[in-house]
């Protein structure tokens, strides 16, 4: 009798490894997303803080908070019009106090409802995420 060189793999050996791989994927693919989503987080904390900034600066020269309510009247850009922007920002401005909401997009992969609100008022910042406050402070 003659011995037969088998070369390849079993079909069980297939299924085998393709379940293992599903499992592995499985694991990985949320915390990829989660990964994701704290990176697009990330960017609205830092264009809302780079707003922050620049409505405070032009309140120093204007001293009315209402004059420093358009990115036209900053010297920061309009974060929203960035080349993959994931949120689309507000300024809402009385002569003492200001609002900058960042609000997501649809197309970032997220729920419009998951707003990022900063109040700025006497000098107390409080921070909203969905209209709840997650900080409060100087």
């Amino acid at each position: 009798m003659q011995k037969r060189n088998r070369k390849g793999f079993t079909l069980l050996e297939i299924i085998i490894v393709a379940i293992i791989i599903a499992v592995l994927a499985s694991l990985a693919l949320p915390r990829f997303l989660t990964t994701v989503q704290n990176t697009y987080q990330s960017e609205g904390w830092q264009n809302i803080s780079a707003v922050r900034g620049a409505i405070h600066r032009c309140n120093t020269i204007n001293n009315d908070y209402q004059l420093c309510d358009q990115f036209q009247n900053l010297d920061v850009p309009d974060p929203q019009f960035e080349a993959g922007a994931h949120f689309t920002y507000g300024i809402l401005a009385t002569q003492n106090t200001f609002a900058i909401t960042a609000t997501r997009n649809s197309l970032a992969g997220g729920s419009t409802a998951n707003s990022v609100k900063l109040l700025q008022n006497d000098g107390t910042s409080v921070i909203q995420r969905s209209g709840t406050t997650i900080w409060s402070g100087v």
